[in-house]
């Protein structure tokens, strides 16, 4: 296993433990973070980002299905599995008040990793299907 999966690996342990600090670790001071609903420049925002989505479903976790690494950047497949408890604020914007509804979402992470920490990571997930499981009208 090289240096970028060990990176990327314990990433995802800190997501799944909610664990902010050990989260922080794992990334460059000055990192883009890149999801649907918008851009987080360096720790300050991702660590924002995060403690938002946490609130919004407080019991998310990660399952990792398939993972890729090339060089010093990581591929992941995954789901995300969490319970919608509180405000979520969605792609375009829009705060999505808590519904109580499973989310089961398939996500891409692609991350860059230099000098042991992710110094770009790009998130990817189907919008709409969100939308749906959250029982959001679409259009």
């Amino acid at each position: 296993m090289g240096e970028a999966r060990r990176v990327r690996d314990r990433y995802n342990e800190a997501f799944n433990a909610h664990d902010i600090d050990a989260l922080l670790g794992t990334v460059s001071p000055d990192g883009t973070f890149l999801t649907p609903e918008g851009v987080a420049e360096g720790r300050e925002e991702l660590g924002s980002y995060l403690e938002e989505f946490w609130a919004a479903f407080p019991d998310v976790h990660t399952v990792l299905l398939e993972s890729l690494d090339i060089d010093d950047t990581t591929v992941d497949e995954l789901v995300l599995i969490g319970t919608h408890k509180g405000p979520y604020l969605g792609p375009a914007g829009r705060i999505i008040p808590p519904t109580g509804r499973p989310l089961n979402l398939r996500c891409c992470y692609i991350c860059a990793i230099e000098n042991g920490l992710i110094v770009s990571m790009r998130l990817y997930f189907d919008q709409l299907e969100l939308l749906s499981q959250l029982g959001e009208p679409i259009g």
